[in-house]
């Protein structure tokens, strides 16, 4: 089987929607196929990790690991960010179908993203940005699971080193005239302010107008000496897994760089509003992180 490329932080992600979805009673979002799609080896793999505080040198070849000994790192600093993202995300998504008779949905960085073999709207086409390797150990997994790929469902390789977004979009049939929802999840974290401004910059040029796009990204108080412990604990753990975060963003200057580009702010959730939105009245601990902000944005109808 081809290796995949999908970074560790990404798995993790994966892992949290997997075991929230079999174990977790009070549903933030139920991603019903994220453990069939991460697979028995991959699934137990990131359970070891967390139950080894996050140290890739202790993993064995044989991986298992115990439930009571990984749910609270597990719900303190891996599962809240990528469940209310995915919420957030696919119900922004479900009401921007609704309001198109035909509509598209790209996933930047799709790696096992479930949403084609959940969705139920075939008036979405949907394309998967991701790299080659991603998409060819996701496609032979879902060889392996005897899935039928959807006609909607357009994987798009992409190699971002050398390839270029709106070339390949459109060699797989992206159409510029058709209202589109942008998804760019779990992408700020690792990229300047500049390199995100390239991407807003290709999604307008490519996009129809009142084309939405959504994303996540961690505040300027993410490397603040005075930032929750939560929060520093959460960069120590990327940065030990070869995943460094690079900055926190002003809600100011990322709000600068959407009206430059050509986007209105169209929702802004801080991390108060996240936390009632999905996190109020739980019973296991989970909280929103306190530096992590969703915005969707529209792409204005006076764009440059």
């Amino acid at each position: 089987m081809v290796a995949s490329q999908e970074s560790i932080t990404a798995k993790l992600c994966t892992f949290a929607r997997a075991y929230h979805s079999s174990f977790d009673r009070e549903k933030i979002f139920d991603d019903y196929l994220a453990y069939d799609l991460m697979g028995i080896e991959g699934y137990r793999q990131m359970g070891q990790l967390i139950e080894n505080k996050f140290d890739t040198s202790d993993l064995s070849d044989d991986p298992t690991f115990k439930r009571e000994l990984i749910l609270k790192r597990l719900n303190k600093y891996i599962s809240p960010i990528p469940l209310s993202r995915i919420a957030f995300t696919e119900g922004e998504l479900e009401r921007f179908a609704k309001q198109h008779e035909k509509c598209q949905y790209v996933i930047c960085g799709a790696g096992m993203d479930s949403f084609a073999f959940r969705n139920t709207n075939k008036n979405i086409e949907i394309f998967e940005i991701d790299h080659p390797d991603t998409q060819a150990y996701k496609k032979e997994r879902i060889k392996e699971l005897e899935w039928n790929i959807p006609d909607n469902l357009h994987f798009t390789e992409v190699d971002f080193s050398k390839d270029d977004m709106i070339f390949k979009l459109l060699s797989e049939g992206f159409d510029r005239d058709i209202p589109t929802f942008f998804a760019i999840p779990g992408v700020t974290y690792y990229i300047t302010l500049p390199v995100f401004r390239q991407t807003l910059q290709k999604i307008r040029l490519i996009s129809a107008e009142g084309s939405k796009v959504a994303f996540d990204f961690p505040d300027d108080s993410t490397f603040c000496a005075g930032c929750p412990k939560r929060v520093k604990r959460l960069s120590l753990i990327t940065e030990g897994l070869g995943e460094p975060m690079l900055h926190g963003f002003a809600v100011e200057e990322v709000r600068k760089v959407l009206a430059k580009t050509g986007f209105e702010v169209e929702e802004h959730l801080d991390p108060q509003s996240i936390q009632e939105r999905f996190f109020e009245n739980r019973s296991d601990e989970q909280t929103a992180c306190e530096n992590i902000h969703f915005i969707l944005a529209r792409k204005s109808t006076n764009s440059i």
